[in-house]
């Protein structure tokens, strides 16, 4: 049994987040072994869950892979863990298109067959959570079960609890005003939790609320009415050999998929981090990975480690392999304005400079390929996204990305060995892209001695 739940809500901004990490800090407090994931290429919810529950977040995206692997990486996890916490994405049917469910809270919840908890915020409004309720209940299939109210006094919830009873579903319980509990928000999602004071104290003071207004006991039936899942691994080819990838990790670089570091794993790496805030030179590696993060946060501690930057600067155009996306590949920029709107010196790989927009450059889901061969064939698709404010005025032209909607354009730097661009790409949607860089890595190990 892989006991499971989904948080969801009718739209963002209903305190999803909030209510999630603090039903995961009482979950731990009760000495549970809790596993959490968040629906969607959201970066920035796992970082809050992982503070609470000790290990890292997961994400899952059902844009990305098919069932069988969206039940893969999910089960892996879930089975070694007592509980599983799925945070879901936007409002719970919201898909990859405003006319479509698809890779949508809703969608993941159904491919795993676990029970949603709708979170309303009754902000302004009493009977009419109902409504709401009923419109979200009777719209399409669906896996609703529960449901929390947020921002709701206990004296509105008892009158309403025979109602949602009535509904045939389970009234979770009510989150009253927290005002002082709240994530506040950034133009990527939510604040770093590293910027929170006092965040474990804070998700503390909110399990005890919780533990007084919600029904941990129904939860937790709720969760384990979920049934089992039947899963196998995907098939993923694997190096002869092992080589050392570098992957920068630090508070600049941190939004990294931890299912994408497990398949290169699997693939035959071996992953060794390092800081390019911290750290001087590169360590002894066959390859780098530069995840995205917010280098214009620290571009004035970026730009004073020299020795680090001439490192990649110097091994990246000796044909080291190296994945950079997005603030990666902002990094390998000769000039990157930061947030105070200074232009900085960077490594000086990527020919040109990346400024603020001041607006979303590029958003949403990408179905990626390169135009000709190159790190990895011609024609070969891998899935990824984009999210960023900042853009370089020298995207790259080597691959094409095709959005959702249908439209097209070119990205991505591709010289043979190095892959740099503003999107993230999302390895288990195509095992064979991080199998042939790694190939690209040990050529390149086997040329070094």
């Amino acid at each position: 049994m892989m006991p499971r739940f989904v948080i969801a809500a009718p739209a963002s901004g209903s305190g999803k987040t909030l209510i999630t990490c603090g039903i995961l800090q009482a979950l731990v407090n009760r000495g549970l072994r809790v596993a959490s994931f968040k629906c969607g290429p959201d970066y920035i919810d796992p970082m809050f869950h992982s503070r609470v529950i000790g290990t890292r977040s997961k994400n899952l995206d059902a844009y990305f892979v098919g069932d069988d692997v969206l039940r893969h990486l999910f089960s892996r996890t879930a089975e070694e863990n007592d509980i599983s916490v799925i945070e879901g994405v936007m409002g719970y049917y919201d898909g990859i298109s405003v006319g479509s469910t698809e890779a949508s809270s809703c969608d993941v919840a159904m491919r795993l067959e676990a029970p949603t908890v709708l979170l309303i915020n009754a902000r302004g409004a009493s009977i009419s959570t109902l409504a709401t309720l009923k419109g979200f209940l009777e719209f399409r299939p669906n896996t609703i079960k529960g449901v929390i109210f947020n921002q709701m006094s206990k004296k509105v919830f008892d009158m309403l609890k025979p109602e949602v009873e009535a509904m045939g579903l389970v009234p979770i319980g009510y989150v009253p005003k927290v005002s002082h509990l709240v994530l506040e928000s950034r133009h990527l999602g939510l604040v770093m939790p590293s910027e929170i004071d006092e965040l474990k104290d804070k998700l503390n003071q909110l399990a005890d609320v919780l533990e007084d207004t919600l029904d941990f006991e129904a939860l937790l039936a709720l969760a384990g009415s979920a049934p089992d899942l039947e899963h196998a691994a995907p098939e993923v080819r694997t190096i002869d050999g092992i080589v050392r990838i570098g992957l920068a990790v630090d508070d600049v670089f941190c939004f990294t998929y931890e299912d994408n570091i497990e398949l290169l794993r699997r693939c035959g790496a071996e992953i060794v981090e390092f800081s390019p805030l911290r750290d001087p030179v590169l360590p002894d590696v066959d390859g780098i990975v530069l995840s995205g993060g917010y280098p214009e946060l620290h571009a004035e501690d970026l730009e004073s480690n020299r020795s680090m930057m001439d490192d990649i600067r110097r091994r990246v155009s000796e044909g080291m392999p190296c994945i950079a996306e997005c603030g990666g590949f902002m990094y390998l920029h000769e000039r990157m304005q930061d947030a105070d709107g200074n232009m900085r010196s960077m490594c000086g790989v990527i020919p040109g400079e990346v400024r603020n927009t001041g607006k979303l450059a590029r958003f949403g889901y990408v179905t990626l390929s390169p135009k000709s061969d190159g790190t990895i064939p011609a024609g070969t698709v891998v899935k990824g996204h984009e999210f960023h404010y900042w853009d370089s005025d020298n995207c790259g032209s080597d691959w094409e990305a095709v959005k959702t909607n249908g439209t097209r354009y070119e990205c991505i730097h591709d010289n043979g060995s190095m892959i740099a661009g503003y999107p993230h790409l999302y390895y288990y949607s195509n095992p064979e892209v991080p199998y042939m860089f790694l190939q690209r890595c040990r050529e390149y190990a086997g040329r070094r001695i």
